[in-house]
This record gives structure tokens, C-alpha cells and sequence, in this order.
């Protein structure tokens, strides 16, 4: 099965046909490094990263670039307001390049914590200010600015398919006035390109130019750093579905009118996460970072499992009782892989080999259909109820257990939570442990069950060990 993903620019599933042989250029909207990235953020590095980690299990050679905006992006889309990073800069007293470089630094651990592989190019904005003046440049000469008290503008009136990703009614946009405008400003789609650091105050980033000192817009960063490493046209772009009305919207006028050529051919967009029903906001108390979550005793990949289990272009309802049941799924995943680890039997068992092919075609088609990961994972864990039946009747090799590991380990490195590291794992019985388990023996030997069973459930409380007896002996594992 072709891989299939749902093309924004056209509104429906497409076969992806890169524009190279096996080879794919793609572009994620990264962070704004003035404060931590929060879980909703986080949903859409998830998805982005099981979109690598899928395109490179179906043998294609991803280039990905990931912008860090660290300067330039302003409260309002509409280009008014603080520059964010000013902002983060006011509040803890800091320089805006403090606050930066520490808020990049969190975010890469965060992404680290959430098994995010890391982008191969991660260019900062502040780091191409000289490619984006030259970008600037080129839309000038060819008509496509003007320049007001307060910068320089594209003119979307130039473009007769401005606004096509999200198919904007731009007359209806002006008949309505429903976009602030600035003083000067010829259209409300029009956009800042370069905006001129204010006469009455002082900025911390800003730049020499032709047109005066001041700094980018958000959209121009961009485009500049896409197209310098990935080419004038490239494979695919991702974001949220709130940069389709002006973020990309706008990448799409300014890169186009440059180059005279299609900027990108795959616009894939994850929807918003909300929480208990409502917009994550401070002011409501529902406002979580991935810190807040592991300080409630969850683990990353806890969070990481509850974004996957969800079909990225539907909005998705965090609550912990959803938290609570990915927590149990990831640790059952988990059992089941020690499990396996510890099956001894030397009769292989020739149903093991139709099933693992059963599925592994079953989880392709889910992952293949616009990364129907849901679709993928109900039949993970139809193999998984049988491996289960089949190790329940020792009806499974030492030779079994070890093709399903390598299968599983193959499964987690499209789903990244780390069975590899589990396969990895040295386990020693703790000392106190082993103490315990003698005096268990004791107590059983001489009858007394009612002991033996309450120090099998100490170890279990304290060590968070099982202890199980079978019949070919006592045998142990990791709760």
C-alpha cells in the first residue's frame, strides 16, 4: 500500500510522490522561544515526528528542517503588538538573547523527554536576518511591497490566488473590515515583511536594512530558511491548523511571488488539543507544560502514547482520566515485551510467523492511511491478545519470543516509546528483595499463605516487583 496523506492545499488524501526519488524535503513549524512550550504544543511535535519516523519506515530519506523563531513574532497576527520575544524579556528581567537561548535549550529537552528525534537543521531566525532581507529584496524589485510608516508590506492584491490554502473569501475579508489594520495598510491580508524598530524606545533585536533599522516579520523567516536549505520547492510543510489563514497563507504569497514557482507540494496540518472540553488558558487553571505532567508521577511517554492514540486532524480532548488509560496501555505494552523476554520454551510454534505477518501488513495499511494510527494500533493489540493466549498455554518458543520482540522493537521505531531500552535493560533482584522472597518461602513451607501473601504484595508496593509462582518455579518481573 502507497503511502496516503491529506493534502490541505487540495482538501483530500493523496498518494506522496516526493519531487526526488525516495528522498523527502521537509519543513515543521517549530517553537517561539519566549516560554515553555506547553502539551498542546507538544501534540504537534508528536505527530510531526511520527510523520519522520513513518516516511523513513517506508525507505524514504527525510531531510527535516525546523525553524526556531527567536525573534520577530508579534502578539497579533496582524502584525501589531510586542514582539514575543520582548515580551519574555519584560517579564523575567532578562535580555530577549537570554531568554532565547534558555527557552531553546528547555524545549530541546523537552522534545528529548518526549523521544522527539531531533530535526537535522534547526536554523534560528536571528542567525538568517541577512537571507531575509535578501528575500525582501527580490519582492520589492518585482513589485510586490510598499513601505508605511511602520514597515515594509507585501501587497496581496498583486496575487491573483492569494489566500488559496485556506481558501479566504478576501473580498469578503475587506467588505467586512474584520482584520485591524494599521495606519497605511492598502488590504487587511496585507503583511509585514520588515517592520522599523519604534523612534520613542529602544529594541533589543534589531538590524540594519535598506529601508531602515528594524527587525522581520514572523512569516519571512520562514521562507527564507526553507528555501535555503530545502530548495525553492520542497515535499512537505506541517503546523497547526491555526497557521493555515496567515502563517502559511502568508509563506505561500511571499515565497511564490519570489520565485515564480510552487513552494510546496504537501500542506499537512495537526488540529488543537483542548482541555476538559475548553481552550487550555491560565486564567482557567488548565494551562500544563510536560513538567506538570511528569510532576503527577506520569512519564513522557505517557503523554507521547495519549497523542499518537488519536487521528491528528481531529481536535483532541486531554483530561487525566485519558492520561490515566494511556499510562495503563503503555505499561501493559511494556509487561507484554518482558514478558517475552523471559519465555524459556524450546517447541516453536508455527501459527507464530501467519500471525506476525497478519499484523504487520494490518499496522502498514493504519500507518499508510494518513497515519491512521488509531486504525494501526487496535491491530497491535489484536496480535498482542493473542501472543498473550498463545504464552498463557506455553504455547510459545524461546525462537517465537525473540522474532515478536524484533517485531515490536520494529513497531516502536514508528511509535517511539523505548522498548528498545527495555530489551536493553540489566534487572537485579534488589538484596532487600531477595530477603524478602526467602522469608516467603519460609512461610509457605510452613503453611502459613496468609504471610506469604502479604510480603508478595510488600515487594510489589515497595519494589514495584511481581512475584509469580508457576510450575517452573518461582519467577519475577518489573510492575
Amino acid at each position: 500500500m502507497a503511502l496516503k496523506l491529506f493534502n490541505t492545499l487540495t482538501r483530500k488524501k493523496e498518494t506522496f510522490k516526493p519531487l526526488k526519488d525516495r528522498q523527502v524535503k521537509l519543513y515543521t513549524c517549530g517553537p517561539t522561544v519566549y516560554d515553555y512550550a506547553h502539551i498542546g504544543n507538544m501534540r504537534a511535535y508528536v505527530w510531526e515526528d511520527l510523520l519522520r519516523r513513518v516516511l523513513e519506515f517506508n525507505k524514504f530519506k527525510v531531510t527535516h528542517v525546523m525553524n526556531i523563531t527567536d525573534v520577530g513574532h508579534l502578539t497579533s497576527d496582524q502584525d501589531t503588538g510586542e514582539d514575543k520575544m520582548e515580551v519574555g524579556a519584560k517579564r523575567e528581567h532578562k535580555s530577549a538573547w537570554e531568554i532565547a537561548e534558555f527557552y531553546t535549550k528547555e524545549f530541546i529537552k523537552d522534545i528529548e523527554k518526549l523521544h522527539i528525534l531531533k530535526p537535522h537543521i534547526a536554523p534560528k531566525a536571528t542567525d538568517h536576518i541577512q537571507e531575509q532581507i535578501e528575500l525582501i529584496k527580490i519582492l520589492e524589485k518585482k513589485g510586490h511591497t510598499y513601505i508605511i510608516s511602520d514597515g515594509v508590506y507585501f501587497d496581496t492584491s498583486k496575487l491573483k490566488d492569494y489566500g488559496k490554502l485556506a481558501r479566504l473569501n478576501v473580498e469578503g475579508l475587506k467588505a467586512g473590515a474584520r482584520v485591524e489594520m494599521a495606519e497605511g495598510k492598502r488590504n487587511p491580508t496585507d503583511f509585514a515583511l520588515w517592520k522599523f524598530s519604534p523612534k520613542d524606545q529602544h529594541r533589543q533585536m534589531e538590524w540594519g536594512s535598506p529601508w531602515g533599522t528594524g527587525f522581520p516579520g514572523w512569516h519571512i523567516e520562514c521562507s527564507a530558511m526553507s528555501m535555503k536549505y530545502l530548495g525553492t520547492t520542497f515535499d512537505i510543510h506541517t503546523g497547526g491548523v491555526d497557521h493555515i489563514p496567515v502563517h502559511h497563507t502568508n509563506e505561500i504569497a511571499q515565497s511564490e511571488a519570489a520565485t515564480g514557482k510552487k513552494f510546496v507540494n504537501y500542506w499537512l496540518h495537526c488540529n488543537h488539543l483542548i482541555v476538559d472540553g475548553e481552550k487550555m488558558s491560565k486564567s482557567l487553571g488548565n494551562f500544563y507544560r510536560l513538567k506538570d505532567i511528569t510532576d503527577r508521577n506520569y512519564k513522557p511517554i505517557h503523554l507521547r502514547y495519549f497523542y499518537t492514540n488519536s487521528n491528528y486532524r481531529s481536535q483532541l480532548n486531554f483530561t487525566f482520566k485519558g492520561l490515566d488509560s494511556a499510562k495503563k496501555t503503555v505499561e501493559g505494552l511494556f509487561d507484554f515485551v518482558r514478558k517475552l523476554k523471559d519465555i524459556q520454551g524450546n517447541k516453536d510454534n508455527p501459527k507464530v510467523s501467519a500471525l506476525i505477518k497478519k499484523f504487520r501488513k494490518q499496522f502498514l495499511v493504519g500507518i499508510d492511511d494518513d497515519l491512521n494510527f488509531p486504525k494501526a494500533l487496535a491491530s497491535m493489540f489484536d496480535f498482542i491478545r493473542t501472543a498473550n493466549k498463545l504464552i498463557a498455554q506455553n504455547k510459545i518458543s524461546r525462537k517465537n519470543a525473540e522474532t515478536i520482540i524484533k517485531l515490536m522493537i520494529e513497531v516502536d521505531n514508528i511509535l517511539g516509546l523505548g522498548f528498545i531500552d527495555l530489551i536493553e535493560e540489566k534487572r537485579e533482584m534488589p538484596k532487600e528483595v531477595l530477603d524478602l522472597i526467602r522469608k516467603r518461602e519460609s512461610a509457605r513451607k510452613l503453611g502459613d499463605f496468609a504471610t506469604a501473601d502479604d510480603i508478595r504484595n510488600e515487594i510489589r508496593d515497595r519494589f514495584n516487583i511481581v512475584i509469580e509462582d508457576t510450575k517452573d518455579g518461582l519467577k519475577w518481573r518489573f510492575a
